[in-house]
């Protein structure tokens, strides 16, 4: 797209070489974030019930969470504020309160079910008690999120993303049908069944979920006040074109990284599992233990120690979303780049979120058991959020001249639409 399309393009300063981590930030993150140990269950899941039949799910969720993420990213770029923050000069209160009551509620819960899995797998690999294994991994995440400058603190979590090439690593080690995988990631195999579209819903609600918006945007909108250089698009307009071809390069290659994990995570399991009669794994732990006896024990412990990485990267990313959205509409003081004794509240969200997340593991609640029921319940959940940031995105009233061009705006709509339909698709067959 030309940059002429922007207002102020013609005054725009052509823009140094810039350094790859200065392109690659936000959307790296929050891609990378997407592949979380609830997320390696749920493509674990796919792989092992449907072998390779699933794959195309990932081939049609690129562009369109790319589309959805984007424009996330666009929202806090060019106004400054955050999903939650504009969503509040937009929409009612009460539907404002029972959307972020939502998120909050299914991050929490994915929080504890992420660190349960983390827990399990170190204990895969280190014999010993999974309850302090759940604690440490809490309080490490919270020490770092709420206690480190916040550009330092990016720089870990992009340093984090490298974890996810050990499912990189587990498909070469396992061996995958090339010819096979292709055809599936052209060719859609349908089934009219519950259990096929409780787990098609699940993939898109794990590849396209509700915290991830409300992350990149605020990620953005840290990086402005991070920079005491930088100002939000609509106070300085002649930086639009520039910004915005970032924001783009950064979230095509985090979403492109996200799915490419996926689609491996999803091929080891197919190919070893599926292939082996093991249709029916419930979490990311399970998925590494019953790797061990079919593709060894160095395919397992890769599998095991991604877990844990991903889950470093990913809770911190949760708890951080879940605090902005719900500082963002009390209007609370916010933002990682805020000491913690200038923002108490913010940060209390965070260490509240984890701290739950973690007691979760020990309550009667089975955080095991909640993994895909938390993925399916955000496709659900993605879809009145991502009606309402696609009607926020494209009014001037919110965006000024930066509103959302046709193109962005026919792929927005089309991943609400995809979004709608597979969880129409999953009650429709619910019983089926």
């Amino acid at each position: 797209m030309a940059t002429t399309d922007y207002p102020g393009a013609d005054q725009a300063k052509p823009a140094d070489r810039a350094r790859l981590a200065d392109i690659l930030g936000p959307g790296l993150i929050t891609g990378a974030s997407d592949d979380d140990p609830s997320g390696i269950a749920t493509y674990a899941q796919a792989g092992a019930a449907f072998g390779f039949a699933l794959s195309w799910t990932l081939v049609l969720t690129y562009p369109l969470m790319c589309a959805i993420q984007m424009i996330s990213a666009e929202i806090g770029r060019v106004t400054g504020r955050g999903i939650a923050a504009n969503m509040r000069r937009l929409y009612p209160p009460f539907v404002l309160y029972a959307l972020v009551g939502l998120l909050v509620l299914a991050n929490v819960i994915n929080i504890g079910a992420d660190l349960g899995a983390m827990g399990a797998a170190l204990r895969l690999i280190l014999p010993g008690p999974q309850t302090p294994y759940v604690a440490g991994f809490a309080a490490l995440i919270v020490v770092l999120e709420v206690f480190m400058q916040y550009a330092s603190y990016a720089s870990v979590l992009r340093w984090l993303t490298l974890s996810l090439f050990a499912y990189v690593a587990t498909v070469f080690i396992v061996g995958v049908p090339w010819g096979t995988v292709l055809l599936h990631l052209v060719v859609p195999h349908i089934e009219w069944t519950g259990a096929y579209f409780t787990i098609v819903v699940a993939v898109f609600g794990t590849t396209i979920s509700p915290y991830l918006f409300f992350w990149q945007a605020s990620e953005e909108v840290e990086e402005v006040d991070d920079d005491p250089a930088a100002e939000p698009i609509l106070e300085a307009p002649a930086d639009g074109p520039r910004q915005l071809k970032r924001i783009r390069l950064d979230t095509m290659v985090g979403m492109a990284l996200s799915n490419l994990i996926a689609l491996f995570i999803m091929l080891t399991t197919a190919a070893t599992l599926n292939a082996h009669g093991v249709t029916n794994v419930q979490t990311s732990a399970d998925a590494a233990k019953a790797l061990k006896p079919i593709a060894g024990e160095f395919a397992f412990a890769v599998f095991a120690l991604g877990i844990v990485g991903t889950g470093l990267l990913a809770v911190p990313v949760l708890a951080g979303s879940a605090a902005y959205a719900l500082a963002e509409t009390l209007d609370w003081r916010t933002g990682l780049a805020e000491r913690p004794g200038r923002a108490p509240a913010f940060y209390g969200a965070i260490t509240a979120a984890v701290v739950v997340g973690a007691l979760l593991n020990a309550s009667p609640l089975d955080p095991i058991k909640a993994l895909i029921f938390s993925a399916v319940v955000n496709g659900v959940a993605a879809v009145p959020i991502m009606v309402m940031i696609m009607i926020m995105a494209s009014q001037r009233r919110i965006m000024g001249e930066f509103a959302l061009k046709p193109w962005l705006k026919g792929l927005g709509w089309i991943a609400t639409a995809v979004m709608a339909a597979a969880a129409a698709g999953m009650f429709a067959t619910w019983n089926a």
